[in-house]
């Protein structure tokens, strides 16, 4: 059966391509849709049907643009009410892709219109399920989102739901379907997801903790909803740009293409709210940058972490980027439905600089340097990874301020006192101090190299977090 899976790893995100004698179909697109029509033109055939597991949190899907250009009709599941031209497939209703059936599978538990789609091949043999955030190689999906859309239906009901779904519509599959889910490891749309992106789902029911036939309901909710952190801010703002509709990429693109001189550059700063976002190294922006600037890395998470720390996705916004790498940056802002971005520097940080305009730096030390101010005396460490990272292993006396919740990590600090900042490799770190620094936070200080260089030095004492219950 001819299904490819298209990766994208910087959001851990998985579309798929169905082709068969001419008809195509993309399951769960994301923005930018000139990959999906490119591929199919290869194969010589027409794009038929957008299929949608479900509303999604973690990104704006390209299905609209896809039914723009390429005339596809829009697949919701059962329930899915979305405000523009779509179909709200039935429970078992089939779609003809060529030879191929695609089979509807009414999964509830995610969100409401959770849906997996059954893929069929020509002679009538199940191939396999491409199961949205219902079912990933390891996990199943959190089902505390759809909450922060709609009030009333809370995490409880929700994973009641998906309990049903699972026990009563994927389970009895059979053992040989290859399962295609939506995110692997890195999505903050599960807790345990597999660095692998496909598996059997007879591999899946040895080994996924969210299938063991041994929990009963009520310890299956307890287990699915036992560990989730809150999700990030943008998520309840994609679910209603995924319903509501959203602007074309080609006019976002426009719009955040415009190469701004920097007297233009210095005006907009001047003028609106926008937040001027540094997507350079984080060891090449300590060394200078526009004041008030944030530094969050294209090469890195950048997306989820824009939408982990701008809270609104309306949020303007002012780049500055390598050159040749603004498209990038725009892109996949796009993707997680920031399209507010006016306009990025037009020759980069080197224009500022040849420019003669203000700048500001990060100060930042090795590991060794940093040992060697601990035989002078007591310092300050902040460590800036997750808490269950912090909670894994930590330097002896480092203080948690996970960057994932800035503005109750910054409460934890004085002002008035010096502090060593880390996080694993020193992206999060110069994140951090970035923000911090652009709030009158000035005594902060880089560790180059972060926990990984720390404890690779083999200078500093590491220590292990113990939960009080293995205690018991």
């Amino acid at each position: 059966m001819k299904v490819e899976q298209i990766y994208t790893g910087c959001i851990a995100h998985a579309a798929y391509y169905l082709e068969s004698n001419g008809d195509a179909a993309i399951f769960d697109p994301l923005r930018e849709v000139q990959p999906y029509i490119d591929r199919a033109k290869k194969d010589n055939a027409k794009i038929k049907y957008v299929f949608e597991t479900h509303f999604h949190a973690d990104f704006v899907s390209g299905h609209l643009d896809l039914m723009k250009h390429e005339g596809a009709k829009i697949v919701f599941g059962p329930t899915a009410k979305p405000a523009y031209q779509a179909t709200t497939a039935e429970d078992g209703q089939i779609f003809k892709v060529g030879n191929y059936s695609v089979k509807v599978i009414h999964t509830p538990g995610h969100t409401m219109e959770s849906t997996t789609y059954l893929l069929i091949d020509e002679n009538g043999k199940e191939h396999g399920i491409i199961s949205g955030d219902t079912l990933f190689i390891g996990d199943v999906g959190r089902p505390d989102l759809a909450q922060h859309v709609i009030a009333d239906l809370t995490e409880e009901k929700l994973a009641g739901h998906l309990f049903d779904s699972l026990r009563n519509k994927i389970m009895p599959l059979s053992d040989d379907l290859i399962v295609y889910p939506n995110h692997g490891a890195g999505s903050a749309c599960g807790k345990n997801m597999s660095k692998e992106t496909t598996d059997t789902l007879g591999n899946q029911k040895k080994v996924n903790y969210a299938l063991n036939p041994k929990l009963t309901k009520e310890e299956f909710i307890k287990e699915i909803l036992t560990g989730l952190v809150p999700p990030p801010g943008y998520f309840p703002q994609n679910v209603l740009m995924n319903i509501k509709g959203y602007e074309s990429i080609d006019h976002v693109m426009q719009k955040g293409s415009r190469a701004l001189s920097v007297i233009e550059f210095e005006a907009a700063a001047n003028e609106t709210q926008a937040v001027i976002i540094d997507t350079r190294k984080s060891q090449v922006f300590n060394k200078g940058f526009i004041p008030n600037s944030i530094n969050i890395g294209i090469d890195g998470s950048f997306a989820t972490w824009v939408g982990t720390l701008i809270p609104s996705v309306k949020q303007e916004l002012l780049i500055v980027a390598d050159s040749g790498r603004e498209a990038e940056v725009i892109t996949r802002l796009a993707r997680v439905g920031y399209d507010n971005a006016i306009g990025y520097l037009k020759g980069g940080f080197d224009a500022w600089t040849e420019a003669n305009k203000d700048i500001d730096q990060i100060h930042s030390i090795s590991a060794q340097e940093l040992v060697e101010l601990t035989k002078k005396g007591s310092i300050n460490i902040i460590d800036a990874r997750k808490a269950s990272e912090y909670n894994s292993e930590h330097v002896l006396d480092a203080m948690n301020a996970p960057l994932d919740f800035i503005n109750d990590s910054m409460t934890k600090i004085d002002k008035n006192k010096t502090y060593y900042v880390h996080c694993a490799s020193g992206y999060r770190s110069m994140v951090f101090i970035s923000i911090l620094k652009a709030r009158g936070y000035h005594n902060l200080i880089d560790v180059t190299g972060g926990f990984n260089a720390i404890k690779a030095s083999n200078l500093f004492k590491v220590t292990d977090y113990v939960c009080p219950s293995t205690l018991l």
